[in-house]
């Protein structure tokens, strides 16, 4: 995927413009994510689920893609909350499988092969992001993925009380402390920007995907 341009790099503070792209090339700004159909409605059950599922194969499998930035950093500040991130992610895992559990099946949808294709096309693009060489693109790229998640929980705290279950709050941190990180890593700033936009990208990717497959269950 291309990426977006980074010319508005040093107008601002980096951690200030690393939320700033998260929050308007994200999961938050896509269609499907704000549709009323995801969470409410007749086919809200098979909706929710289907997103569990998909985020859960996407992001539920250990190491993912926190856990390999994390050997990329040795700045003592985005080591430290790498590491606690890493941690934190444990916990949202185990609160994914629970979450896929208590949805039952993936819903049934034409074209299933295909989307399993692009959701491990996407797993591997994630890792081979977290495993980049270039100083600081991984470490963006967490970065991006804890502020989106701050987007995501309320879903899946919605989807958790749709199935009976609840989930603890998320101990990923949210924005403010992704500003701070991304704050003291300003020397790489457009590595960091890189790695957020590649990250939004995919994540707006997956939405495109379950929303796509919704339709092709309402047209089945």
């Amino acid at each position: 995927m291309a990426s977006l341009s980074v010319e508005s790099a040093g107008r601002a503070r980096t951690g200030d413009l690393l939320v700033a792209c998260v929050a308007e090339h994200g999961s938050a700004t896509h269609p499907w994510f704000g549709a009323e159909s995801l969470r409410s409605g007749p086919e809200a059950g098979r909706n929710l689920a289907d997103a569990v599922h998909f985020l859960c194969a996407l992001h539920g499998r250990h190491p993912g893609m926190v856990d390999f930035a994390a050997g990329r950093a040795i700045e003592p500040v985005a080591r430290e909350w790498l590491v606690g991130a890493a941690d934190a992610m444990a916990s949202e895992r185990q609160h994914l499988a629970r979450l896929s559990v208590a949805a039952g099946p993936i819903p049934s949808t034409p074209g299933g092969g295909a989307s399993e294709a692009a959701i491990l096309s996407q797993r591997a693009a994630l890792a081979t992001l977290a495993q980049s060489d270039r100083k600081g693109c991984a470490l963006g790229a967490a970065l991006a993925f804890a502020a989106d998640w701050a987007a995501i929980r309320p879903l899946l705290d919605a989807a958790a009380a749709k199935f009976g279950i609840a989930l603890p709050p998320s101990r990923l941190g949210g924005r403010e402390t992704v500003r701070a990180v991304g704050d003291d890593s300003a020397p790489v700033e457009r590595a960091l920007l890189f790695g957020a936009q590649q990250l939004a990208l995919q994540h707006r990717a997956l939405w495109d995907l379950l929303e796509a497959r919704a339709q092709a269950r309402r047209e089945y």
